[in-house]
């Protein structure tokens, strides 16, 4: 008799643990269970503004980053105007897409204003959200600013200079307008007709950069230099300067 007491109360015991148990994880199910249900972050999320500073020109891009998506939306800082949405369908259904990115028209100033670019896409938080092919969510937001850097001056080489290929050093101004800008870094590209590029990332401190002989061709045609700045809000203003080389 005593035998059949302690079972029972074995039992009961256990009952009360199950209970515990199911208590202390809200929701249900395990720890692995809850980790495919949690919300995917994206690797990037980036929106920023890019302006020409030659050409007089602006405009927005974004670039998002995640693995193995099918939907992807876009919506403003207020959180009630979806600017955009992408989805997969046919072929690419269940197959999944990696990288996103994409850059709107760039109207000069004389068509579109800067205050009417601003007014189209105001300062504030833009909402990622995505969704991956076994359908868990996918979260990220970028703050898009219009702290937008001037243009750099460029003062090596100058407008339609003859450069010598083994002498050509690329400088430049520092960027400091307008006020409160920070630049985290400057980008020199050197391009040449048809595809020839030399791209070069460089600190917020330096101006100045030699190009390598080897990276360019003497007389080829359409050869330019850009200098760009970029700010610490991801905004970029780029400047060019066309030359040739001998």
């Amino acid at each position: 008799m005593r035998r059949g007491i302690g079972v029972v109360a074995l039992l009961a015991a256990l009952a009360a643990a199950a209970s515990a148990i199911a208590v202390a994880a809200p929701g249900g199910g395990n720890s692995s269970e809850r980790a495919k249900k949690k919300p995917i972050p994206y690797e990037i999320n980036d929106l920023f503004i890019e302006t020409n500073a030659t050409d007089g020109d602006i405009g927005l891009q974004l670039l998002a980053d995640v693995d193995e998506w099918d939907k992807f939306t876009l919506r403003d800082p207020e959180g009630r105007k979806l600017m955009m949405k992408a989805k997969t369908k046919g072929r690419l259904r269940g197959w999944g897409l990696t990288e996103l990115f994409w850059e709107t028209a760039e109207p000069e100033f004389s068509e579109v204003p800067l205050r009417k670019f601003k007014k189209r896409f105001p300062a504030g938080k833009y909402r990622f959200r995505g969704r991956s092919v076994d359908g868990r969510k996918i979260i990220g937001s970028d703050r898009l600013t219009h702290v937008i850097p001037a243009g750099p001056v460029i003062t090596s080489p100058t407008k339609g200079e003859d450069v010598d290929a083994n002498d050509l050093t690329v400088s430049w101004e520092p960027v400091t307008k307008p006020a409160g800008v920070d630049i985290v870094t400057y980008q020199v590209i050197v391009a040449q007709e048809p595809v020839e590029v030399v791209t070069l990332n460089l600190g917020a401190d330096v101006t100045s950069v030699k190009i390598p002989s080897e990276a360019l061709t003497p007389g080829a045609p359409d050869t330019k230099v850009e200098v760009l700045a970029k700010e610490k809000s991801g905004n970029q203003t780029i400047s060019e300067v066309p030359f040739s080389v001998k």
